[in-house]
């Protein structure tokens, strides 16, 4: 360990910040300005400590990024999906970080148009995103976003595919999304508030004129809901979302009449969710409808929308989650959630079919894909587990026929699938739950405590992490890495209720089960407090933060990557990008009762005079989803508080947001910094 180097110290500026007749003093307050050089410096000079405490490996930590590329195939292309009579391709060459977007008209064999070639677009900027493409009925036009900062503000523009111009008119600060009506004239977008980057307004846009003359179609006035616009599968309907964390509420047009008004589906009810999608003349609903908390499929004639005319079709289950459909010309295809483990289930309308996929893995993820055709048999779905590279699979309805269309390839001459093992485990939690843990490792391992442990989770929003294949993973299982998933409480591995369990005033939950699953691996001899190592992002990263002040001595080392730290001051802020759509998740501050208890768990508001274990933390300068101060704070508050001598790093990146790096390969020295961190600590260095 380096001890002759000393690390950055913030100044202490005191600000008192009270609400509810509390006070909270805030030290670092004043790092939350990003135009202040004081503070551009103090990021500066943490990252100069980073590299100045990291150069005695910075040479395995190279080798781990080249040993992560040569697993990757770096001329790949996606498998062709064929929309609108044009077969869509995204590829990659050689040498080049970013992707290159072709289609071929009606088939294969025909030469390839380019749509985009990102690493041309993508010169000159440290930053490049390309995302929402959208391409016009009739195939002549294409629109687009491009990002070119990280914050996720997009420039929205359109490209003729006929002559390669792209028009004039370029419509800042939005989604990057956008939808054509069927006339191919009209295009509907969404705009995002320029302070708190909530998606807020949707506009119409006519070819040929100008975007200062574009109209506004809907305003979403309530600061707790964001918008979005898109069209149904049917391509029959143009469809405007508002949506929350627990409430949902849709608007329909005539794609063929868009200078029409929306109409409203079904008016919010707080605590009403559903989503819609169009099929021949009927609406079917995914919806949590009289108390379905597992949700319920229902359906409704498209000229009578309210709930009142809905009628089932598939009933609530208490022990299947319902996530989400898939509709076909001749078949309904559904998601399910069954104990924590993926189903795909295939119904024909007519009712004389109704079966599952077979899956007889304990750990994996199953998913459908891109089914943006209507009028096929061909269900394509993607499969993978911890020990099994992702697989690209069609599926025939009909005769059931599968063909693998495509295997990750990982590009190691020792690589067996084989080698591996995975497995789930189940901890029990201060209340008694059952937490599940997927696990994978490395045939071999002995249950005698010395093995080194990656713990990851998220837990948050309903978001669940599933038990996937990872090639750049296997730099660690390779080096003895045991790699778990705890499947905490706050998403909905087991269904609804485990979200429901893990939000709000629960949310302590999510971290008390992780700390729970860590003394699970410790107390099975999986491993031990001296090889435990725990990593979470964004929410996660909140989850590592509140874990590390209430059992710090669990772990040799931690990384919390963008975490969501310093959550009261966040939450009570409404000009933060996102604050006021989350107070369904975390609850309302201004509100004691949630103040209070945000307040018991929040990390940055709980760091204790106590030992922590070896700490690295990243962010993002332009960050729109957590502000690059709040790690920057936290980290300069561990500083001035800890007790010990171990490491404490703060990695900023001045050039990107939430996301990290833009760049395919690029996004790997990231995962190659966490892993040489981790092995560091290990003294593992080869």
């Amino acid at each position: 360990m380096i001890t002759n180097i000393h690390p950055p110290k913030a100044n202490q500026i005191p600000k008192i910040l009270t609400a509810h007749n509390d006070n909270r003093q805030d030290d670092y307050f004043w790092l939350n300005d990003r135009e202040n050089q004081e503070v551009i410096d103090y990021l500066n000079a943490e990252n100069d400590y980073y590299d100045e405490m990291t150069s005695k490996y910075k040479d395995f930590e190279n080798s781990l990024f080249e040993e992560m590329k040569a697993r990757i195939k770096e001329d790949d292309e996606s498998v062709p999906y064929k929309y609108n009579g044009y077969w869509y391709i995204v590829k990659y060459e050689i040498g080049k970080d970013y992707p290159i977007y072709l289609r071929k008209k009606d088939s294969l064999e025909n030469p390839e148009e380019l749509l985009f070639d990102c690493n041309v677009m993508a010169e000159g900027h440290d930053y490049f995103k390309l995302v929402g493409l959208s391409v016009s009925p009739d195939n002549s036009m294409i629109a687009f976003g491009i990002d070119t900062v990280g914050r996720r503000n997009y420039t929205l523009q359109i490209k003729s595919l006929i002559t390669d111009e792209i028009f004039s008119d370029a419509i800042e600060n939005t989604t990057g999304s956008a939808t054509w009506a069927n006339d191919n004239q009209t295009l509907f977008y969404t705009v995002k508030d320029e302070k708190t980057l909530r998606s807020d307004k949707v506009f119409k846009h006519k070819l040929g004129r100008s975007s200062a003359d574009d109209t506004l179609v809907f305003h979403e006035e309530d600061d707790t809901f964001g918008v979005a616009v898109f069209k149904s599968k049917s391509r029959k309907y143009l469809i405007i979302a508002c949506y929350s964390t627990l409430t949902n509420e849709y608007y329909t047009l005539n794609a063929d009449t868009p200078d029409a008004e929306f109409k409203i589906f079904q008016k919010r009810v707080r605590g009403l969710e559903y989503s819609i999608s169009h099929y021949d003349d009927q609406f079917y609903i995914v919806t949590n409808a009289d108390g379905a908390i597992n949700f319920k499929l229902m359906k409704t004639p498209e000229n009578e929308t309210e709930i009142n005319h809905w009628t089932e079709v598939i009933p609530h289950r208490a022990d299947v989650l319902l996530e989400d459909i898939e509709i076909f010309k001749d078949f309904l295809v559904i998601s399910e959630r069954s104990n924590g483990l993926n189903r795909i289930r295939i119904k024909r309308w007519e009712g004389t079919e109704d079966y599952y996929l077979p899956f007889d893995n304990e750990t994996y993820t199953a998913y459908t894909s891109t089914n943006v055709e209507f009028d096929t048999d061909i269900l394509r779905y993607g499969y993978n587990s911890m020990t099994t590279p992702s697989s690209t699979i069609e599926f025939n309805m009909v005769t059931k026929e599968k063909t693998i269309l495509k295997e990750q390839q990982v590009l190691d001459p020792n690589f067996n699938k084989d080698d591996y093992a995975s497995e789930r485990v189940w901890a029990t939690a201060t209340d008694g739950t059952k937490v599940p843990i997927s696990m994978v490792y490395k045939k071999g391992i002995k249950k005698d405590g010395t093995n080194p442990v990656l713990l990851y989770a998220y837990g948050s929003y309903g978001h669940t992490i599933d038990p996937y294949f990872s090639s750049i993973r296997l730099s660690l299982l390779n080096r003895g890495f045991v790699y778990a998933i705890a499947h905490v409480r706050g998403g909905e591995y087991l269904g609804r209720m485990w979200y429901e369990d893990g939000k709000l005033l629960q949310k302590k939950n999510t971290f008390t089960d992780f700390i729970a699953c860590s003394k699970f691996l410790i107390s099975e001899n999986y491993t031990s407090s001296e090889h435990l190592y725990a990593l979470g992002g964004s929410a996660g990263g909140l989850l590592i933060g509140a874990v590390i002040n209430e059992a710090p001595e669990l772990y040799k080392g931690v990384i919390a990557a963008v975490p969501f730290v310093d959550v009261v001051t966040t939450m009570l802020d409404d000009l933060i990008p996102l604050t006021t759509g989350e107070y369904d998740e975390w609850g309302n501050p201004n509100d004691k009762t949630y103040y209070d208890y945000m307040k018991s768990y929040s990390p940055y508001d709980n760091v204790k005079r106590q030992d922590y274990p070896n700490i690295l933390v990243t962010a993002g300068l332009h960050d729109s989803q957590v502000q690059y101060w709040e790690p920057a704070k936290w980290v300069a508050k561990l500083r001035a508080y800890k007790t010990d001598n171990n490491i404490l790093l703060l990695k900023t990146n001045m050039k990107a947001g939430h996301g990290g790096a833009s760049g395919r390969f690029e996004a790997l020295r990231e995962d190659a910094e966490e892993y040489a961190f981790l092995l560091d600590l290990e003294n593992i260095d080869s």
